[in-house]
């Protein structure tokens, strides 16, 4: 799989990562991705050639919480918090974005309702108390 950086941001739940490819792409070695997979951070799905894959929904936050480990010195186990953390907030930026758009779509649909129908009354209709009084 290739492991370029510009590659993993259109990766889906669908796609797997090998472990070796992994450990590339988020800069760990095998002993913290052992302690991440004892903690339940990240789960491998399978072995592939003998080699365990994950679910590629995993490499961003796994890139992001080592970032932020390396910026911070902070230990394993916070990467761990870290990872949940921003899952959560992935999952919640997705849920925002369907509602947006699901607004959207119904406010279009709302609009086209509302559109003026012509149903044969005068166009010169008060729009005011003041014109209404002086039509008369």
């Amino acid at each position: 799989m290739n492991t370029q950086s510009h590659d993993w941001p259109r990766l889906d739940e669908h796609a797997t990562v090998s472990q070796s490819d992994l450990l590339k792409a988020c800069g760990l070695c095998v002993q913290e991705m052992e302690e991440l997979i004892e903690y339940g951070a990240i789960v491998p799905l399978a072995l592939e050639q003998g080699e365990p894959c994950f679910s590629a929904e995993c490499v961003i936050p796994l890139r992001e919480a080592v970032k932020l480990r390396v910026v911070f010195d902070l230990d394993i186990f916070t990467v761990v918090l870290l990872m949940e953390g921003l899952q959560r907030i992935e999952a919640l930026t997705h849920r925002v974005r369907t509602l947006e758009s699901m607004v959207s779509r119904r406010e279009r649909v709302m609009m086209t309702m509302q559109e003026p129908i012509d149903v044969g009354v005068s166009s010169r209709v008060p729009r005011t108390l003041h014109e209404t009084r002086q039509s008369r």
